[in-house]
């Protein structure tokens, strides 16, 4: 079998105030991802989504059910979004072949039943970053390039986040249940991500962090806006972000992230905004 995945159940604000920088990280810190030949899987309590990778070299990969599903195959009760974050490869959905390149997106939908990762080249690999949820309703397979997001320009260089959204895989791009993905890139001179912080009580989210320069990280703030936290993550890695709290990053070089959330509802913009004097 070449899928592992392992299980972190929620954590409520209270609990959060206790915890230490270990225990911080043992709980929202994903930093098993892009394994090689492998399909990694981090089964959350957070909404029952799931974040993970697939990265095939010398084998192609088979998208298997993990026994917390309780099911025969993966998508037998949720949607799939994979970004390609490495080199060309494929994703071959019940015999229906789709070419990725470096960003590219494709979202599979319920009731799907064989899907195969696979990379053009073992030298220069594909890395599929994946996102999971359940999902009520069976909505077509769909690609999405990078040039075919909704594009929005935010921020400012007087603020250090000037950035480039790139909705993917999200309503009026994409039809689903409630999955949504998407990738910002931060401008040179920028380090800022999602500043002002906020919060949506009615949805998860988790943020993969790519494109992080060799001996660069990014530091990651979370917890309620009277009591945040921070974790410090490298390239590849990823952080669960809870409803209840912010997710806000700042790194010691720009960089580019994805993100990815369900819940509640698709409303993107369905956020409480914390002010930056607010934070505590």
């Amino acid at each position: 079998m070449n899928t592992l995945y392992k299980t972190r159940y929620a954590t409520g604000p209270e609990a959060f105030k206790r915890y230490d920088t270990k225990a911080l990280r043992d709980e929202f810190l994903i930093d098993n991802l892009m394994q090689h030949d492998k399909i990694v899987w981090v089964y959350t309590h957070y909404d029952r989504y799931m974040a993970g990778s697939a990265v095939p070299i010398k084998n192609e990969l088979t998208l298997e059910a993990i026994d917390p599903l309780k099911a025969k195959s993966f998508l037998d009760r949720r949607e799939l979004g994979a970004i390609n974050v490495g080199g060309s490869g494929s994703i071959i959905v019940d015999g229906t072949t789709y070419k990725t390149d470096y960003k590219d997106a494709l979202y599979i939908g319920k009731g799907s039943k064989k899907v195969v990762f696979k990379s053009d080249d073992a030298k220069n690999p594909a890395k599929f970053y994946l996102n999971s949820a359940p999902a009520h309703h069976a909505f077509p397979t769909k690609a999405v390039t990078k040039k075919q997001a909704n594009k929005l320009e935010l921020g400012s260089t007087e603020t250090a986040n000037a950035r480039t959204v790139y909705q993917m895989i999200l309503s009026g791009v994409v039809e689903t249940c409630q999955l949504q993905m998407g990738m910002t890139e931060l401008k040179s001179g920028s380090v800022w991500n999602t500043m002002p912080a906020h919060v949506h009580d009615r949805r998860m989210e988790v943020y993969f962090y790519f494109e992080v320069p060799k001996e660069q990280s990014v530091c990651h703030f979370m917890g309620p806006v009277n009591e945040t936290r921070h974790i410090w993550l490298q390239n590849h890695q990823a952080v669960i972000s809870p409803p209840w709290s912010i997710h806000s990053g700042s790194g010691t070089s720009n960089y580019t992230f994805i993100w990815g959330m369900a819940g509640e509802n698709l409303d993107y913009n369905d956020m409480d905004t914390a002010k930056i004097t607010e934070l505590r």
